[in-house]
């Protein structure tokens, strides 16, 4: 497993009984999380002094419960990256942190390979694969279907003083979007995916990730810079394992260009109690 343990402004304090326990700057928060089916006792004393919980319905969706007062928006930091965060229907803040160790590893690949580097981020969401690619000296295309989403992440790249970068913003369905740089012949040297389970596009497109995946990194394949290209795949869904992710990257991109795939879970370490809570999969196809 990949752990994502270089934070200081994000902390996984705990874990018990469907849920975590977590610090986000000054703000203690407790979230559901469907992988903690662990009854334990409950060790951090910030669980009766949190600012905020997340209570999920049963019929779908929920809602946040406060019990102190907690800013509309507040910012954290990642290394020289910031990101602004507020507390989002259906539990979420508008970050992952467990990505932070893709981030790294995307920083990372781009500052070794040097030479110019044009990085595609799609399923983009609010911009942590972006900024980090960026602040590695890419030029990052960064697309999702939301434009609120999209404008979450042009206002981290300002907070993280990034907005001036060669970055390019677009609100667009991305499977399309990779099939008309197909045609128009646009290339890629890297290209992240975190796709989401399910969901629609902006037209109302229906996506099942399950269904989607193959034919649209079969149509990644098309548009990636074969000779120093790299693509990072996400999942949380429950049937993409690793090894699976990394099967259709080995079948679809090493017998034409060669190169390697790695493939494990991601995670975050727990304060607690010393163990990594995973926290999805990931799979990298590289030169």
């Amino acid at each position: 497993m990949r752990i994502s343990d270089q934070w200081k402004d994000y902390e996984l304090l705990d874990t018990c009984d469907g849920e975590r326990l977590e610090r986000w700057g000054d703000i203690i928060l407790i979230r559901p999380d469907p992988q903690v089916i662990w009854h334990a006792n409950k060790k951090d004393p910030r669980w009766k002094t949190a600012h905020a919980r997340y209570h999920r319905s049963k019929t779908g969706g929920g809602h946040w419960e406060y019990y102190k007062p907690i800013p509309e928006v507040w910012k954290i930091a990642y290394k020289d990256l910031q990101f602004q965060l507020k507390p989002m229907g259906f539990k979420h803040t508008g970050l992952f942190p467990e990505q932070a160790v893709n981030w790294d590893w995307c920083r990372d690949y781009i500052q070794q390979a040097d030479r110019p580097m044009k990085v595609l981020n799609l399923f983009a969401y609010t911009g942590g694969a972006t900024l980090a690619c960026s602040s590695a000296g890419a030029t990052v295309t960064h697309v999702d279907a939301s434009k609120g989403m999209v404008a979450w992440a042009k206002e981290n790249a300002a907070v993280s003083h990034l907005a001036d970068n060669p970055l390019r913003w677009l609100v667009d369905d991305c499977v399309k979007f990779v099939k008309r740089e197909i045609r128009r012949g646009n290339k890629y040297d890297g290209i992240i995916l975190d796709p989401p389970s399910y969901g629609r596009g902006p037209g109302g497109e229906v996506w099942q990730l399950e269904e989607k995946l193959y034919d649209l990194l079969a149509d990644c394949k098309d548009i990636l810079n074969p000779a120093h290209g790299f693509l990072v795949i996400n999942s949380y869904t429950t049937g993409l394992s690793p090894s699976v992710m990394g099967y259709l990257l080995g079948e679809l991109f090493v017998p034409s260009f060669g190169g390697v795939v790695q493939s494990d879970e991601i995670g975050l370490p727990v304060t607690a109690t010393g163990l990594t809570l995973p926290c999805g999969a990931t799979s990298i196809w590289h030169k």
